[in-house]
């Protein structure tokens, strides 16, 4: 099943040992997804030192305000749910002239919240971006000079009004993202 033959030529070197450190980084995504609160802590963590560096360099606001779009777009695609009930609900209305919306009575169907984005490929993504961003921010040719304080307001603005629409979202459509507050079942040995 293993191939033991050595590689003969440089490409066959290259591929062998890239795929070797492929399996290795696997491995180790593996061993790290039960722990999902180290996981974010880590990654708080490599944020709090990429905005130190962007704080103290004095520079690199361009990076930090494409890390804070691309994080806020990761944060958006976690928040939705994988079927979205606004697209069901045309294509409902399409079919039967019925509005569909999440069930709201016993004898409706259930359908379970599935996210478009789950939590692994969210840190996963997450973790990279500020990876990137903090190698980035040792480079000059990334210190594109800007006005950070427009980038800030611009960066809260597009938050608030992409949270608002998401928030009318799941209002309209009457889904909860998040499992507080929601009914836990314990298995009793009774």
């Amino acid at each position: 099943m293993d191939n033991t033959e050595e590689p003969s030529t440089p490409f066959g070197t290259f591929t062998a040992q890239s795929n070797k450190l492929q399996r290795q980084y696997q491995a180790l995504l593996d061993q790290s997804t039960p722990h999902v609160l180290y996981r974010w802590v880590g990654t708080a963590v490599a944020l709090l030192l990429f905005f130190v560096r962007v704080f103290v360099a004095q520079g690199w606001y361009i990076v930090a305000y494409a890390l804070g779009i691309y994080l806020l777009n990761l944060f958006l695609a976690f928040l939705q749910p994988k079927f979205d009930p606004s697209n069901e609900a045309m294509d409902n209305d399409m079919e039967d002239g019925a509005i569909g919306t999440l069930p709201t009575r016993q004898d409706e169907e259930f359908r379970p919240f599935i996210r478009r984005l789950p939590e692994f490929k969210f840190w996963h993504s997450a973790t990279r971006a500020v990876a990137i961003s903090f190698f980035c921010s040792w480079f000059e040719i990334f210190n594109v000079p800007v006005f950070w304080p427009v980038l800030v307001m611009y960066w809260i603005m597009l938050f608030i009004l992409t949270m608002r629409k998401q928030i009318q979202h799941m209002i309209k459509y009457r889904y909860v993202p998040f499992s507080l507050g929601k009914t836990r079942y314990n298995k009793n040995s009774n």
